[in-house]
């Protein structure tokens, strides 16, 4: 089951740290690394039902 619940300890760290990753980098390469990112985690999760829970999500968020 996909948790939408606020699950990251130090949440506001966390999104300072993604923001540094894309410091000084093009387009080009934050969308290489946001691409990166998502395989790396899809990986972790390994659930391809909570998977595709999450990217129906995420095509309409609020609904």
């Amino acid at each position: 089951m996909l948790n939408t619940k606020p699950n990251i300890a130090k949440a506001d760290d966390f999104y300072a740290d993604l923001l540094a990753l894309h410091e000084d980098k093009t387009p080009k390469e934050s969308q290489d690394i946001n691409a990166r990112l998502i395989l790396l985690l899809a990986n972790h999760i390994g659930d391809r039902d909570v998977l595709r829970a999450a990217m129906e999500a995420a095509a309409h968020p609020g609904g």
